[in-house]
């Protein structure tokens, strides 16, 4: 946490305030990375009446928009953007007019919350180095970490009468992977109090669950939130999109007595008091949309992030406006060396840099096909797919002529066991080779640099990566279990793989010869570090890793298995390593996009 704050430090100093997002973007940076994320390719803010009727979009902007609230007063729009390039908090008029940015950083500012009186912003912000409750003072722009905890802290909200804010917090959190041994790390929220000078701190929820987005009754006597048992969040935040069960409930900040207002099954979120004896909230899912706890329920759809004026007259929302996959957009970097393309999953690149394969769906989990595109996203079509296994993590020889893939099915479903087969196609989609055959789970191949061998992962019955030759089909074991290796990378200088494996029980980035020899451990960090690629000139190593943590409730981020994953780069030897993004969404499978501009890199 300590080295994600660093490195916003260097960004700032470096660079200066991010201005805006054309700004950054100007520099032409030395490598570009392509990543995959879990965010919308899109969100806009849109105010309707209170029942979610007579929606209409509030400053839409080509980036996202999330996370609105009203003033105290009900003159203002408190919301975040990335419209300048990373996410801050903005205000303006319910008419759109006097649009102002309060809070502008490198780092994620989100979640703002005004108080009653209007002076003071709180709000979610990772410029410490994790999600941390900030409080800006509007007249002298004074800032304080108010929460300064090294566990995450979100969605602050204030007191009726200005001197408390509740908040939920993971920092007693177990963080279990469920079920145990899974890759994906959770976490569990409960609900706290303090006054807003930072002291009295106490927590108000104790069930080791899930509780979230406290909200204050008109009296200040009592908090709505929303509570769901850890394997709930499982559900609600797998890939697959499986459904899941959450309540609303209320606990008495006097006696501590907890009340649950909903039953039934489906997801309610975002409770919001109404008045004295009526709750709003949203609830997910294909039928779900606006509800409340007396009356009819609302307009059906995707409402997310809601808040209602203080008349109880209107509502905001956020809600993805952009379906279309996969995106290929531009994405600001914290450090303008490192370039960001935000594109499928799983993408490679040619050689020369003008075309890019990936998958097709949103998720490694889901059924996927092969697509070929130019570079700029542009053409795409499926140049490989079969209708009964999935076709996963393309990876294009150095050659230009074939590329890899695993073909089968990688996850264990109700459609049997895992089992999948290392494939190679030619470049125009035919010649179908399988290298493995048929008795295991293996994927995730990655070339030689002569084009010779694949080296890829093999999992359930034994853990090892294997190596193979192309042409002949024969194979040997680079490295065995008992742990679990994965997402091997073949250095494009040296003889080096570097992959991540949790062999000391947590997953980090290692790197080994092709020999066998010389197996390294590169990063040291709470959390998963995964996902490793090699830059152009083996310099650099570009991963995933969830060494800042959440930055948001994660049963509030849908289909979002691993919302705590940010893009890093290290050195080649793991020295140096900083983040590239931050963000509440899990970010993944970065590739390096060949390039010829190596004069001043370093």
């Amino acid at each position: 946490m300590k080295t994600f704050a660093r490195a916003i430090a260097v960004v700032v100093l470096a660079c200066g305030v991010l201005a805006t997002a054309h700004h950054v973007l100007a520099a032409q940076p030395a490598y570009e990375v392509a990543f995959a994320s879990f965010a919308p390719v899109n969100s806009d803010i849109f105010i309707a009446d209170a029942d979610g009727s007579h929606a209409t979009a509030f400053l839409p902007d080509a980036e996202l928009d999330s996370n609105a609230s009203f003033s105290s007063d009900g003159k203002w729009v408190l919301f975040t953007s990335r419209r300048a390039g990373s996410s801050d908090i903005y205000r303006a008029h319910l008419d759109g007019s006097g649009l102002e940015r309060l809070v502008a950083s490198p780092a994620y500012d989100d979640q703002a919350a005004l108080s009653p009186d209007g002076r003071s912003l709180a709000f979610v912000s990772s410029r410490g180095g994790q999600a941390d409750i900030w409080i800006l003072d509007l007249a002298n722009k004074a800032l304080r970490n108010l929460t300064h905890d090294p566990a995450g802290d979100f969605r602050p909200s204030w007191s009726p009468d200005g001197r408390w804010l509740a908040f939920s917090s993971d920092r007693v959190s177990k963080h279990p992977r469920i079920p145990e041994g899974d890759f994906t790390v959770r976490h569990s929220t409960e609900i706290y109090v303090v006054k807003a000078d930072g002291t009295e701190l106490r927590r108000v929820t104790r069930d080791g669950q899930f509780a979230g987005s406290p909200t204050w009754s008109p009296d200040g006597s009592k908090l709505a939130f929303y509570a769901a048992t850890l394997p709930e969040v499982r559900n609600i935040t797998a890939a697959r999109r499986l459904r899941g069960v959450t309540q609303i409930e209320t606990v008495d900040l006097g006696t501590g007595a907890s009340q649950v207002l909903t039953s039934g099954g489906g997801e309610k979120w975002s409770p919001h008091w109404l008045s004295s004896d009526k709750i709003g909230y949203v609830s997910g899912g294909p039928e779900g949309g606006v509800e409340a706890t007396a009356g009819p329920a609302g307009v059906r759809g995707e409402f997310n992030g809601p808040s209602w004026s203080p008349d109880g007259r209107h509502m905001l929302f956020h809600r993805e406006v952009d379906p279309s996959w996969p995106p290929d957009r531009r994405w600001v970097s914290l450090d303008p060396r490192f370039g960001l393309r935000r594109v499928g999953i799983f993408p490679s690149y040619s050689p020369a840099g003008d075309r890019r394969v990936s998958n097709d769906k949103t998720a490694g989990i889901l059924h996927n096909s092969v697509l070929m595109m130019n570079a700029d996203g542009s053409g795409a079509s499926v140049l490989f797919g079969d209708a009964e296994k999935s076709a996963l993590a393309p990876s294009w020889s150095r050659q230009g002529d074939r590329i890899a893939f695993g073909l089968g099915q990688f996850f264990q479903t109700i459609k049997g066991p895992a089992q999948a087969d290392i494939a190679v196609i030619d470049a125009q989609g035919g010649g179908l080779k399988l290298l493995t055959k048929g008795t295991g789970n293996f994927g995730f191949p990655d070339w030689s640099g002569d084009g010779r061998h694949l080296v890829y992962r093999q999992a359930g019955a034994a853990n090892a990566l294997d190596v193979v030759e192309v042409d002949t089909g024969n194979s040997h074991v680079l490295v065995a279990g008992p742990a679990h290796y994965n997402f091997p990378t073949w250095s494009p200088t040296d003889d080096v793989i570097a992959f991540t494996a949790d062999i000391d029980g947590d997953y980090e980035i290692y790197s080994i010869r092709a020999d066998g020899s010389q197996l390294k451990r590169l990063t040291r960090s709470p959390g998963n570090d995964a996902h490793n690629a090699w830059s152009p000139d083996g310099k650099w190593i570009a991963f995933a890793s969830a060494r800042g943590g959440f930055k948001d409730e994660a049963l509030l981020h849908p289909a979002n298995p691993q919302p705590y994953g940010e893009i890093y780069v290290m050195r080649a030897d793991g020295s140096e390593a900083h983040a590239l993004t931050d963000e509440p969404f899990e970010k993944g499978t970065p590739t390096w996009a060949p390039t010829r501009r190596t004069a001043g890199r370093r």
